[in-house]
């Protein structure tokens, strides 16, 4: 065998979206998969492994079975992931580690949420062939692989932090603070760097909102772009009430060659992954992202590559802190010629929940079809926790695949934890804070983190006194009393 018949290549994607009729998510994954095996069907007999993407609007029992089952597939394996929009890159990186090793010959790996139809109240959880899905009357589980730890702790639960959105707009608020910009003029800063990602939007086949807008539309508060966490208004936000699924197909190069479908192969490069200090209430910069740095920079230096090296990207963007985080990591500026999505990213092409990404690599690879070159895809999950990244080509790496090594890195990483009190008595200086508005603008919830004079920090809620006087302000850096179990804070020393 020669040396590099072992490569891993994506050898075919699928893509697809559902606007009018309800869909289930199982339904939807088979639409995917069937796309992309349809582009290869020589390899339809090497799929050993059909990887599933955690899927939120509901799968129900062994979603990666039910699907071997309905496209007629006999993988030797199925499993599907934990939570976490980190899944797809990871599960890839997973896959081309596999096939390199001569562990596994195809691996299909798929994705779809149905979010749009359950907020309507008509996707059923049943398998994609339509029986009913009951604990014993179905295939044997899938093994469930992935990091399945909870994205937050006691302390972020007690002051409510809990939904993404409160989360990332506490740390926009750092680096708003860092930029020296009042609310409103980091949220015109924002509209500035999304825009971009709309036009990109405006062409893809499946994307959901396919408009490009103007900076000023994103960044202004009105009635169809209300307030939802300072600084973030609506058009700024991962929207997840879509319908869509995606799909790839890994092998090896030699299987790709049997197949006749070389031609069409896209390298995998390298990948790496890396996390946060787990919890956001523990991270000494919530403002930064240390450890997608790290699976940034060793996917690079696996790949024998530098930043300035790649050709396109596909940064995560749930929300623009993930964005501005990112190109602080990678070096670069917000404004890159060479683009920050091949998507339009989540607030735009859409969120299908931990599955965006797998539509980012899907896109990748046909963009390097087209136009040749180098790929970077960064996917993140929980609340900017979990990094993974890969990197792809045309050609084949000088290296052949390629790990990056992120154990050194993760061990400093880990090492800057700062110690959380669960409740305490006295001062403390803001680290990181956000404002949640109701839909009529009045002020439902103003979680903070804050750092008490002993060095500890704590993550506090508001006292319902102090909620009016909380409206458009940015709190990091201001001195609060913090007290009780679960804490509260007033503003003031």
């Amino acid at each position: 065998m020669a040396p590099d018949d072992r490569s891993p290549v994506v050898v075919s994607t699928g893509q697809c979206l559902e606007r009018a009729a309800p869909v289930s998510a199982l339904a939807l994954a088979e639409r995917a998969a069937a796309l992309c095996l349809d582009g290869a069907p020589g390899l339809r007999h090497k799929v050993d492994r059909i990887s599933v993407v955690n899927i939120m609007s509901g799968a129900g029992h062994a979603p990666g079975a039910r699907l071997a089952r309905q496209l007629k597939l006999e993988p030797a394996r199925t499993e599907v992931s934990t939570i976490g929009g980190n899944s797809p890159q990871w599960l890839v990186n997973k896959a081309a580690a596999a096939i390199s090793a001569g562990e596994a010959e195809g691996v299909l790996i798929v994705g779809a949420e149905a979010q749009r139809s359950v907020q309507l109240g008509h996707a059923p959880v049943v398998g994609p062939d339509g029986a009913d899905d009951v604990a014993g009357a179905g295939p044997a589980p899938d093994l469930v692989v992935g990091d399945g730890r909870p994205g937050v702790g006691a302390a972020e639960m007690a002051a409510g932090m809990l939904a993404p959105v409160h989360v990332y707009a506490m740390f926009e608020s750092v680096i708003a603070h860092r930029a020296g910009h009042t609310m409103e003029e980091h949220r015109a800063a924002l509209g500035r760097v999304m825009a971009p990602f709309t036009a990109v939007a405006a062409t893809h086949p499946t994307a959901w909102f396919p408009v490009a807008r103007h900076a000023e539309e994103l960044a202004a508060v009105s009635p169809d772009n209300r307030l939802v966490t300072e600084p973030y208004p609506k058009r700024m936000c991962a929207f997840l009430h879509v319908d869509q699924g995606a799909a790839v197909l890994v092998t090896s190069l030699a299987a790709a060659r049997a197949a006749g479908v070389d031609d069409d192969a896209v390298f995998c490069w390298s990948g790496a992954d890396a996390a946060e200090v787990w919890f956001p209430s523990a991270r000494p910069d919530p403002g930064r992202a240390p450890g997608l740095r790290a699976a940034a920079t060793a996917a690079l230096g696996a790949a024998g590559i530098a930043i300035d090296d790649v050709g396109a990207f596909d940064v995560y963007s749930c929300f623009p802190c993930v964005v501005e985080m990112a190109v602080e990591a990678f070096g670069i500026a917000a404004d890159d010629t060479r683009g920050l999505t091949v998507t339009g990213g989540l607030p735009y092409f859409g969120g299908p929940g931990n599955d965006y990404s797998l539509h980012a690599i899907a896109t990748m690879v046909d963009r390097l079809r087209r136009h040749g070159g180098t790929g970077l895809v960064s996917a993140i999950g929980w609340y900017a926790t979990k990094h993974s990244v890969g990197v792809y080509g045309r050609r084949p790496p000088a290296t052949g695949w390629r790990a990056g090594d992120t154990t050194d890195a993760q061990r400093v990483i880990d090492a800057t934890a700062v110690p959380v009190a669960e409740s305490a008595e006295g001062n403390a200086v803001v680290v990181a804070s956000t404002v949640a508005a109701d839909r009529d603008g009045s002020v439902r919830a103003a979680p903070v983190i804050a750092r008490l004079d002993d060095g500890r920090h704590i993550a506090a809620a508001a006292t319902d006194g102090e909620r009016a006087a909380l409206v458009g302000r940015n709190l990091v850096g201001e001195r609060v009393a913090v007290s009780g179990r679960p804490p509260r804070y007033r503003l003031g020393p």
